[in-house]
């Protein structure tokens, strides 16, 4: 019976324990989250609502920004008011002005009301969550366009920074509409995504994540795309496949990166904890947007000693690599590559230089079993070989007991011991009987 308990126990002691550093890394981080009006009538906005709650309690810094689309829609249809769009943006004269603004609190309140629950028995009991909103958005009108006249269509002028960080230090979560307002008492209409855009460069925010009707970006397969970086700041072709709706939230996040945001997501409203699992999971469930990849390809320091372990480990066990000792290791860390996904090392490579041969050995390479896809071994091969090439070396080394197919492959020929360092033919392990292969560097 204890050793049952103990296995059903363990996966949530991994997830846990996996989770961390991701609780630790976000604490005290400013998130701006958008979503439109068909993200808060969607019956899983309960579960967002709550896992929002759950963020909050994590002692992370939240800005809401809601948009209601769907919404004013529906009061425009029962007034039998025909919307009116130019460039895709709605052109909001007097009488829509009326069902926007009805729209726009009605969604505000709908929001609060649930940040209020405390319900015995669920994610909210006991939060206490103070909600706080207000004409933190200064707008002005965007006036007269191919001679179209968009009324109170506007657009953001200014951001009332300072009032939004006093609440967010007050730990209020900050609840902020399409809607902003003019020095001269004037209601102007916005597009959701570019208030939360504004909002999250102005504030300096770690995150601007949005919340979309699809999974996040697809790919012209029609798969996810996990991670995409924009090339020069604009959306590529991978875009060509998505829902309208989910364009405009990209052109917006592009935006936030060029303003100065770290990194921001795209993830799916419909899916049940797909913001928890983008936030506390090394591979996330929607598309992380940066301006650099959050995948690095580098030269390891003494910090990576214990990842490089965990790593090498089991194929020592295996008998696929020599043991390493932790004090080994750590004298011999410069010689080592290593790719950093987020902070975890899923994959390494040394060289060790024999600069008066002009030889040089690749020795530990290896890549975590669940991030063998993505050719990163390589990557991690390539990086080594320009390593090598720039102290000179001619010719790289290795050997190997079970992956010679693996290196034959990427140019590496049979030799024997004879051809090894005078060094290195001396600390040959015959009991191993590794086979060598050299490739020459062109």
């Amino acid at each position: 019976m204890e050793n049952s308990n103990s296995e059903e126990v363990k996966p949530f002691v991994n997830w846990f324990r996996n989770t961390s550093p991701y609780i630790n890394a976000h604490r005290d981080r400013t998130f701006v989250i958008g979503f439109g009006g068909e993200a808060v009538s969607h019956p899983n906005f309960h579960n967002v609502i709550h896992d929002i709650a759950l963020l909050n309690s994590l002692g992370i810094r939240l800005v809401l920004v809601h948009g209601a689309r769907e919404q004013i829609n529906e009061r425009l249809a029962l007034r039998n008011i025909t919307p009116k769009f130019h460039c895709g943006l709605r052109v909001t004269d007097e009488d829509t002005l009326t069902c926007v603004q009805d729209a726009a609190g009605t969604v505000r309140i709908q929001i609060e009301a649930l940040l209020s629950m405390g319900v015995a028995n669920s994610p909210m009991h006991g939060a206490q969550i103070r909600a706080s909103s207000g004409n933190f958005v200064v707008a002005q009108p965007i006036g007269i366009i191919d001679g179209v006249d968009y009324c109170h269509t506007g657009k953001v002028r200014k951001i009332e920074t300072e009032a939004i960080a006093k609440q967010l230090d007050d730990r209020a979560v900050i609840v902020l509409s399409h809607l902003g307002y003019s020095p001269t008492g004037e209601v102007f209409n916005l597009p959701a995504e570019e208030v939360a855009k504004e909002v999250a460069i102005a504030l300096n925010a770690d995150k601007l994540i949005f919340l979309t009707e699809q999974e996040g970006l697809m790919g012209s397969d029609g798969q996810l795309v996990r991670e995409y970086i924009p090339k020069d700041n604009r959306p590529s072709d991978t875009a060509a496949g998505n829902k309208t709706s989910i364009n405009s939230h990209l052109n917006a996040a592009i935006s936030a990166l060029k303003g100065g945001v770290t990194r921001c997501h795209l993830i799916g409203f419909q899916q049940d904890g797909a913001l928890l699992q983008e936030l506390f999971t090394r591979d996330g469930q929607g598309t992380l947007l940066s301006s650099d990849s959050y995948e690095t390809v580098r030269t390891a320091t003494i910090d990576d000693a214990g990842g490089l372990i965990e790593l090498l480990e089991p194929l020592e066990k295996q008998g696929v690599l020599v043991r390493r000792s932790r004090e080994m290791l750590e004298t011999e860390i410069e010689q080592f590559t290593v790719i950093d996904r987020d902070g975890m090392i899923v994959g390494c490579a040394a060289l060790y230089p024999f600069i008066d041969q002009q030889l040089g050995e690749l020795a530990c390479i290896a890549v975590h079993p669940d991030y063998r896809e993505a050719e990163r071994g390589n990557i991690l091969l390539q990086h080594i070989e320009k390593r090598a090439r720039s102290l000179g070396i001619k010719r790289l080394f290795v050997l190997t007991t079970q992956t010679a197919h693996w290196f034959a492959e990427r140019g590496f020929k049979s030799s024997s011991i004879k051809e090894l360092p005078q060094k290195r033919q001396s600390l040959y392990n015959y009991q191993r009987n590794s086979k060598v292969f050299i490739k020459p560097l062109s």
